[in-house]
């Protein structure tokens, strides 16, 4: 399980240092592609092919899954760690979601988050709203 924040830089490569305790549950492999909200997110391979097993179990006529299946695939890019235990963001993905020399990497349940900063700052003010979590989470009956 993935959990915590963390803030790490990004070099002039593009690659990242990944925290010992996401690294130890990634040992099987992991990918990485585009989030919903304008952030990466990185899957253990287990957990992509759970996921991808429901995303090809959706009709290939629905308009909506054909933009999943585009989202998720396309995007996708295998990680392998260096010895430093740095993984590569691709450029391509690194542009997508303006992630620069700094990124927040947020721990959330199953896999993890990658994150600019300023678009974390935003999502970060969302979660921060006491009044509208308690409607926003009321019906998830937790």
């Amino acid at each position: 399980m993935f959990f915590g924040r963390y803030e790490h830089s990004i070099d002039e490569k593009g690659r990242m240092t990944i925290p010992v305790r996401f690294r130890e549950a990634l040992e099987t492999g992991a990918y990485i592609t585009h989030g919903f909200d304008r952030n990466l997110v990185v899957y253990s391979t287990s957990y992509l092919n759970t996921l991808s097993e429901k995303v090809r179990g959706m009709s290939n006529t629905d308009p909506d899954a054909r933009l999943l299946r585009r989202l998720l695939f396309s995007s996708a890019a295998l990680l392998e760690f260096d010895k430093a235990g740095r993984i590569l963001i691709p450029q391509f993905l690194r542009d997508a979601v303006d992630i620069q020399s700094n990124a927040i990497l947020i721990g959330v349940g199953d896999y993890f988050e990658i994150w600019s900063p300023s678009n974390w700052e935003a999502q970060n003010a969302l979660l921060d709203d006491a009044e509208n979590n308690i409607q926003r989470f009321s019906a998830l009956d937790l």
